[in-house]
């Protein structure tokens, strides 16, 4: 059983004081709802569990009556920090879950068949994540503004996801983690010492941060 955990409980401080990006329009849509949508039409995933700030778990009950969220299990509300709602996702599970995805509700232009991909290759490697490689040169700065060198960009991806896991992998990894922190959960995953393989994909799949990343992505869903 393949379960997907959608974490859309961000403060969106960057689009200002009280607006949560998850349930602002993008087209015809919310923007979490894109990211159901692709999950819920991907033949390899079966069950979602959608992570939401407290606050707006009835606004997420309507987006998924909406748009007809068969796949629903639960939705959860998240915590602090974005570990602390992978965390309550991962804990929402069914005991029959073997394997997991993690994708952020903030990454709207996601498609199914990239998503069924990731789910067929983490039945075969304990991680995977969905990543990009490095196009642009990319500068190491250790203070203030000044250069410090140039990174050699051949061995560098930019990650995105969806991240799959086996569930116990990734139960095991934020058990060894403790208290501290990551920036995404194939992190945590590395350091307990498993092994992390990437999915390359070619189709825009960037996390909404901006207004102006908001325009950019209606843009391409328009297409």
């Amino acid at each position: 059983m393949t379960t997907a955990i959608i974490v859309a409980a961000g403060k969106s401080e960057r689009m200002g004081a009280g607006t949560d990006k998850a349930f602002l329009s993008l087209g015809n849509k919310p923007v979490v709802a894109w990211s159901l949508i692709a999950f819920e039409r991907c033949p390899e995933v079966d069950r979602i569990i959608l992570v939401v700030r407290k606050d707006q778990q009835l606004a997420a009950k309507a987006v998924v009556r909406m748009f007809g969220i068969s796949k629903l299990q639960a939705i959860v509300p998240g915590g602090n920090k974005r570990q602390e709602s992978v965390m309550a996702g991962l804990a929402a599970c069914d005991i029959d879950t073997r394997y997991v995805m993690i994708h952020d509700g903030a990454r709207p232009c996601i498609k199914s068949d990239v998503i069924a991909e990731v789910a067929k290759l983490v039945k075969r490697v304990p991680a995977v994540t969905v990543g990009r490689r490095m196009t642009d040169t990319v500068k190491r700065v250790e203070k203030g503004s000044t250069v410090s060198g140039t990174e050699d960009r051949s061995k560098l991806w930019a990650v995105q996801t969806p991240q799959a896991f086996q569930i116990k992998v990734l139960k095991d990894a934020y058990a060894k983690l403790g208290k501290n922190e990551v920036t995404d959960d194939c992190q945590a995953v590395e350091l307990a010492g498993e092994t992390v393989r990437i999915y390359e994909n070619h189709a825009p799949n960037f996390k909404i941060t901006t207004v102006e990343d908001l325009q950019i992505a209606s843009a391409v869903l328009a297409k």
